[in-house]
């Protein structure tokens, strides 16, 4: 099967599970000859076996809760790289390494959690984070859980730099390029070298997951999850993407909303304001519209009580004429 002239695979990568330095040294994992002498160094040891990652003494602790740390500033201490790689789990060791002879710092060290769930939060979280204005990168244990493992120093390794011209691939930093061309599978397998996954690449987006103790509930689930094809890992994809575009939108319609009702509010307290100096500008302030509601009230008081004094005249004036009258009769 050729993987080039596909559109589906642009801008799709994939990893690296186990070693070969021809490989590394590839672009897109297909290469079958060394294209360096850093790649042919390492070649040399991986074939003569000249590497064994189980005979470093000070590569203690478990491998399935250690993290590399690289390109750490040369000024970094040991107590500084605690402090920041212990904002994601309590650090069980850390290993800082230095130079034989002049004990200064080689740029990377192992850091090992106490558990295997927060191994992997640092392992998530922590890369390209910044320690004393450098960003690191993080990286599970390949020393000691990669097959054919060869470091950087025999001319393996991974990632690197564009100024050292050799570059290596498969890695959290630079995977591989889903391959253009086409693939030479037999030559491939000749050489031992892994076989790019087929329809089942990743995009740039998606964080490898590091190897799981086997047998544990997590390595089933990777298991599972590798069977899958790329569709089903897109869709499943898609579905976060859509939720996450759902929540936003959710999230931004509730604050609109919150805005259309802070608008509301100001605006009837700006109507009702509005209203009460209209009042006021019709009728006065209300210190002389209550005052003029008193006199109105005093001058209705007053009129009643004249009204009163004129009828109790009156009711007298007829009351004397009476008694006169009957005076006059007997």
């Amino acid at each position: 099967m050729s993987g080039g002239g596909n559109n589906n695979v642009v801008n799709k990568v994939f990893y690296a599970t186990s070693y070969h330095p021809i490989q590394a040294g590839s672009i897109d994992g297909t290469d079958v000859a060394p294209h360096d002498n850093g790649v042919r160094r390492a070649l040399l040891c991986y074939n003569a076996g000249l590497y064994d990652p189980s005979g470093d003494a000070k590569a203690a602790g478990d491998p399935y809760c250690t993290l590399f740390v690289g390109r750490i500033s040369h000024l970094t201490t040991e107590e500084t790289l605690r402090e920041a790689m212990g904002k994601y789990g309590k650090v069980k060791s850390l290993r800082l390494v230095r130079h034989i002879v002049t004990g200064a710092s080689r740029g990377y060290a192992f850091v090992e959690y106490e558990t295997e769930k927060e191994m992997r939060r640092a392992y998530e979280d922590a890369h390209h984070s910044l320690i004393d204005g450098r960003e690191i990168i993080v990286d599970y244990n390949r020393q000691q859980l990669m097959p054919g493992w060869i470091p950087r120093r025999l001319g393996g390794g991974l990632g690197g730099r564009k100024e050292s011209g050799q570059l290596r691939f498969g890695g959290r930093e630079r995977p591989f390029r889903a391959p253009l061309r086409p693939i030479p599978h037999e030559d491939l397998k000749k050489l031992g070298i892994q076989l790019p996954p087929e329809g089942r690449y990743m995009s740039r987006t998606q964080i490898p997951s590091p190897p799981r103790r086997k047998g544990s509930v997590s390595h089933r689930e990777e298991a599972n999850y590798r069977e899958k094809s790329s569709v089903e890992r897109e869709e499943e994809f898609d579905e976060q993407r859509s939720t996450v575009k759902r929540e936003r939108s959710y999230h931004s319609h509730r604050r609109r909303s919150k805005d259309r009702e802070e608008r509301y509010r100001v605006d009837s307290r700006s109507d009702r304001e509005e209203r009460s100096r209209g009042r006021e500008d019709r009728y006065g302030d209300k210190e002389q519209v209550s005052g003029s509601k008193r006199s109105n009230h005093g001058e209705e008081e007053r009129s009643h009580k004249r009204h009163k004094d004129r009828r109790s005249h009156h009711h007298r004036r007829s009351s004397s004429r009476d008694i006169r009258s009957s005076d006059s009769i007997y």
